[in-house]
């Protein structure tokens, strides 16, 4: 091998080298089989839908990305539901209130005792951005909790919700283990 400037050349080809040449000491020997990974500690997270208000759209949204709909009421960890909770509400007024009021419970402490608040869930009431106020309410309440917003969409008014779930939504699809 010749030396030019940084690169190391082959005479016999004229060109410069892959990569540094390695010189082994002693046999060479087959690498030894790598055991094989543990198995996961435990099971991925199961999440229960709180719909905080009527109309929130927790039946969607479970059915979508999977987990417990508890409706509007509370998850009964004792009787095998998740204890992990994501709560659910719309964008309008009256939902930012009901979703202020129930993790203003979860604040007091409030909340049946094996419950865990994950986040919250802001579904589009409308197709469209949100007007100031709203989005200010949303900021607030996001100082507190994650936020995961789902965008309105069309085809779930009609009850078709077999497409994949959209793409702004794809944080949300990270945590409940369902990819976009």
């Amino acid at each position: 091998m010749v030396e030019s400037g940084d690169a190391v050349m082959r005479p016999e080809t004229g060109q410069a080298a892959a990569g540094p040449e390695i010189w082994v000491r002693g046999p060479v020997t087959e690498p030894e089989a790598r055991p094989p990974d543990p198995a996961p500690l435990a099971s991925a997270r199961r999440f229960s839908w709180v719909a905080t208000h009527g109309g929130a759209g927790s039946t969607t949204l479970a059915t979508v990305f999977g987990g417990h709909d508890a409706g509007r009421n509370w998850p009964r960890p004792d009787q095998g539901e998740p204890g992990s909770v994501l709560l659910v509400g719309r964008t309008h007024a009256a939902g930012l209130d009901a979703v202020s009021h129930t993790l203003d419970i979860f604040r007091r402490g409030d909340a049946p005792p094996g419950l865990d608040l994950d986040a919250i869930v802001l579904v589009a009431d409308a197709p469209g951005r949100l007007p100031r106020q709203l989005v200010q309410r949303v900021k607030v309440i996001g100082s507190v909790i994650d936020v995961y917003r789902v965008p309105w969409v069309p085809a779930w008014r009609t009850g078709d919700l077999s497409g994949p779930p959209p793409r702004e939504s794809a944080a949300l699809a990270r945590l409940t283990g369902r990819t976009p």
